[in-house]
Parts: structure tokens; sequence; C-alpha cells
């Protein structure tokens, strides 16, 4: 038996939160039901935000009520505050991500709020879990943004988000994500802060964020390989970043990154060719957006033969 690696699509939220074309709910759902078919398990399928700000979340509740319709299909959504984590508990989502920036600034530019005052308001946030009597149906995830640098602040000391980390684990976090919103993280980064979370945080499992702002994407993700990190975020041709963080580009490919995984012989259970014909079905319907990852345009390697899931 190959050892499992998670995957988790975020296309459908960080993929599409900077894209400009308004992709109909209808379309979301089946772009989310044909990554099932290929193997993919966990998708990040909306984000609870103010219409106002981005209007492609608009649809969020709609999107929220399908993709729980969806067989086999581990579905979640981002929230920033309590108010959209009550219209996630809502919708009946059993997995909530909650974001909260190591950096100061970028916290203020991206929530309006302190890093304190977020870590509070997550707080409040499994206060109301405990009250819906939801702990053991609702899983929590917290991101920690940033965690490898700032565009806006600059380097982020590795002690603050560990203890950023701690105070979420204590809280009551099911998950934490060190998230590497603007490309800074190197692999000798990832595998230093990796490494001293796993040491801070025991068995609380961890999850990878990276962006591939500066082409070290895939090499992060065979570093915190290296320290014992199983969970990764990805995206369907590389698409997303962060609005509030200047010069902040996509996600690591998921195609990429399955191919990476599924290389190393770890078994990921996506079906390569199948999520590259994803990808194809998935382009056509942002036309202007560029789609990112090599293994798409080139192909898998003549003779490449994948390996059955659980192989």
């Amino acid at each position: 038996m190959r050892e499992k690696v998670l995957l988790r699509e975020v296309g459908p939220r960080d993929g599409l939160q900077l894209v400009t074309t308004i992709m109909p709910t209808e379309q979301k759902i089946a772009w989310c039901r044909a990554e099932i078919a290929a193997g993919v398990k966990e998708i990040e399928v909306t984000s609870f935000v103010a219409a106002s700000v981005f209007p492609q979340f608009s649809d969020a509740d709609a999107v929220a009520r399908e993709t729980l319709t969806i067989p086999n299909l581990d579905a979640s959504a981002l929230v920033p505050n309590l108010r959209g984590a009550k219209r996630a508990f809502d919708s009946g989502l059993r997995n909530i991500g909650f974001v909260v920036s190591a950096s100061e600034k970028h916290n203020m530019a991206n929530v309006h709020r302190t890093t304190e005052q977020s870590l509070e308001e997550f707080a409040n946030i499994v206060a109301e879990r405990k009250a819906r009597k939801a702990t053991n149906r609702v899983r929590l995830s917290a991101a920690i943004a940033t965690s490898f640098g700032c565009t806006i602040e600059g380097a982020i000391a590795e002690s603050r988000v560990i203890a950023i980390a701690e105070r979420l684990a204590r809280a009551g976090a099911d998950e934490v994500i060190l998230a590497d919103t603007v490309g800074y993280g190197n692999p000798s980064q990832v595998r230093t802060l990796f490494a001293a979370a796993a040491l801070a945080l025991g068995p609380m499992p961890l999850r990878a964020h990276f962006h591939d702002t500066r082409g070290l994407g895939i090499a992060n993700v065979l570093a915190a390989i290296d320290v014992g990190v199983r969970r990764f975020d990805a995206s369907l041709g590389g698409l997303g970043g962060c609005p509030f963080a200047p010069g902040a580009t996509g996600n690591i490919d998921l195609e990429d990154t399955a191919f990476l995984l599924e290389s190393l012989g770890f078994d990921t259970g996506i079906d390569l060719e199948a999520i590259i014909s994803v990808r194809a079905m998935v382009e056509p319907l942002l036309p202007g957006q560029h789609f990112f990852g090599m293994v798409a345009r080139a192909g898998l390697p003549l003779g490449y033969q994948q390996r059955d899931a659980g192989s």
C-alpha cells in the first residue's frame, strides 16, 4: 500500500477570487463534479464573504448547497469572520476554514482587523460551533497567511508564526495550515518552519498552502514532504492569489503537484490524465485567464503508467 497524500483543490475559491469573469454557479458545480470523477477528494468550494467585495462568491450559499449533493466530495469553505462562519454553519458544510495573517499589516488589509482581533474572532467561531452542538460534526481549519513573509511587511519571525499556531490549536482548531500567501518561502525555510510547528503542536494535522510566485512552489512541496507534511492545497492551472497582497500570484498547480507526488510513489488518488482533461474543460470557461503548469502543456512522459490508487 502506497502512503497517501491529500491534495485539496482550492481553485473554486482561491483560484477564482482574482478572476474578473464571474463563473456561473452551474459551471462551478460542474467543475467540482469533474474533479471528483478524476479522483480529487477535497475541494474548497467557495468563500462566505460580502458579495459587494467579492461578487464572484455572491452564490456561496447556492454553491455550498449544491456541492453537498455530490457523492464523495469533502467540501470546505473559507470564512474571514463570525458572520461568514454562521452562514457556513447554516449551509450544512462540515469543513470550514478560517484565515488569520502572521503579518499585522496584511491582516489589516485582508480582513480589517489586527491579528489579535482575528484570533479572538476565531475563538468566537469555536464558541459558535459549540453552541450549535456541532463540535463533532464540523471541522475547523485555521490558516496562517504570510507565514513565510509578506510583501507589505517583509520578513515574518518564525516565533510569531508558531505562537499564532499554538493559539489557534488551544482555541479549538482541528487543523493548522501554514500559508505562503505571496510566494516568499524557500525549501530550507519550509523545512525549518514545518518542523518547528510539528514540534510545538504535536499530533495536530498540518497542511501546506504554497504559491508559486517565484517558481519555488513545487520545490517547497518536496521540502514539506521531507519533514512529514502530507496535506497540501493546490489549484487547477495554478489559478489564484490574494487580492490584498501586492504582487501575489497563483497557487501551486494541481496537475504538476499530483504528478510530482505520484512520481515519488505517493498515492494522491488523482487520475492524472483525467485531471488534465478537467483543466481542458475549465480553461475555456475563463477566457483571457492565464493557466500555468507544465504537465498539462507537455503531457505525461512517453510510456508513463500511473499506479492504481492503493497499490
